[in-house]
């Protein structure tokens, strides 16, 4: 049951929770649709970096959550099982892994990621990838956690469009 006084209806809280403030509802789906519709990242480099910010955040949905039509990119679900061992694991390469401890530290330890980090970032990936990634890490950290704290993860506000 969400935290706030949600409008009465039959659709699920994650929906109406928007009608709350409309305006925002409809920034916050842009984002994430841009996020998942717009990113130039790999799918594997992505999907790691989502899953490990969905079992930091402690999302069950978000851990649950796949797109079938990425498993023609290599998305398998060996890739989501071992996020959390991602700097011993043989599943992963190098840019993943890269991805991996960015959105870790993005999450638990951001002050970590100094310049020395940067350089590692830059050796994979190029600016505007970096940016891509950055964004898609912090749309998935802050709109996780506002699912969580409002109590609203019963459905991930991705799937559903505001009112």
């Amino acid at each position: 049951m969400a935290r706030l006084d949600l409008p009465a209806g039959e659709s699920p809280e994650i929906e109406r929770v928007w009608r709350l403030r409309p305006e925002m509802g409809k920034a916050v789906q842009e984002l994430s649709i841009a996020v998942y519709a717009n990113s130039k990242l790999p799918p594997r480099v992505r999907e790691a970096a989502r899953m490990r910010i969905a079992e930091i955040n402690d999302c069950l949905v978000c851990q649950g959550w796949r797109v079938p039509e990425l498993a023609n990119h290599g998305v398998t679900e060996e890739l989501y099982a071992h996020v959390s061992e991602y700097a011993d694991h043989p599943e992963y390469s190098d840019a993943e892994r890269l991805a991996i401890e960015y959105a870790e530290r993005f999450a638990l330890d951001h002050r970590s990621i100094d310049d020395e980090f940067f350089a590692r970032l830059h050796e994979q990936f190029t600016d505007p990838e970096i940016l891509d990634l950055s964004i898609c890490i912090g749309n998935w950290v802050a709109f996780g956690r506002i699912t969580m704290l409002l109590d609203l993860d019963q459905a991930c506000g991705v799937l559903h469009r505001p009112e």
